[in-house]
């Protein structure tokens, strides 16, 4: 879905593992997030490539995009790509058999395109219907299938073997992608959201402590696990999950 996990210079360029910076289990899992990153070598050489990436262009024109873009515009986008993410989250929900967050995803979706002026407010969120956030990944994750060897994509950030070959089922839920035949107008959207990701990135980025490569790696492996298991966290960060 365009609005969470984007192709091409999608938004986890941007330090890609930022939006899991507030995992608390990273000191716990560090060992263990060594063993599943054989490829180290090669994945630092990419991370630096996509660091390198982001400082020179990504932040600079999330930052422009800040300054210039009204706080109340700001919002409208973050939501309106936020709702189209929801039929993402919806379609892994029922391959989950999950009824209960599929029918939260399915009435996120309807109050906010219809009452929300197709997106623009999220007014689903004050009624308690919380964003459920699935991927394929997830639900690959919740039917037994392994993380595998962490890895760092091009432009595409942290990822890890079962979650990048989860990104292309996940593409055919991309609404943005499938709707919008205007090539500048999809592009434009693209860009857009993210930029907003990137800008909701600022301050999650200044938690990074250490060694960023280390830290990111093990922000992201803890915080897949924790939501392929729905919050259900053990307290030991096992090597069998990868």
């Amino acid at each position: 879905m365009v609005s969470k996990r984007m192709a091409g210079l999608s938004k986890n360029v941007v330090l890609g593992g930022c939006a899991a910076l507030s995992v608390v289990f990273v000191v716990s899992g560090a060992q263990a997030s060594v063993k599943a990153d054989p490829w180290e070598g090669m994945n630092r050489g990419i991370y630096g490539f996509n660091k390198g990436v982001d400082r020179i262009v990504i932040k600079p024109l999330a930052k422009g995009y800040q300054a210039v873009t009204p706080d109340i515009i700001e919002t409208g986008f973050h939501n309106f790509f936020s709702n189209l993410g929801d039929v993402t989250s919806l379609a892994n929900n029922l391959l989950q058999f999950k009824l209960e967050a599929s029918a939260t995803d399915f009435s996120r979706i309807v109050f906010n395109t219809t009452f929300g002026l197709a997106g623009l407010i999220d007014v689903a969120t004050p009624m308690g219907l919380k964003s459920t956030d699935e991927d394929f990944g997830q639900t690959l994750g919740y039917w037994g299938v392994t993380s595998g060897p962490y890895v760092v994509l091009p432009f595409l950030g942290p990822s890890s073997v079962r979650d990048g070959l989860g990104r292309i089922p996940d593409s055919y839920t991309n609404v943005w992608a499938s709707e919008v035949d205007h090539i500048p107008s999809r592009n434009a959207g693209y860009g857009i959201d993210l930029l907003d990701t990137r800008v909701g990135f600022f301050s999650t980025e200044k938690l990074i402590a250490g060694d960023e490569y280390s830290f990111v790696r093990d922000a992201y492996l803890q915080q897949r696990k924790f939501v392929v298991k729905d919050g259900q966290m053990d307290s030991k960060f096992n090597q069998e999950d990868f």
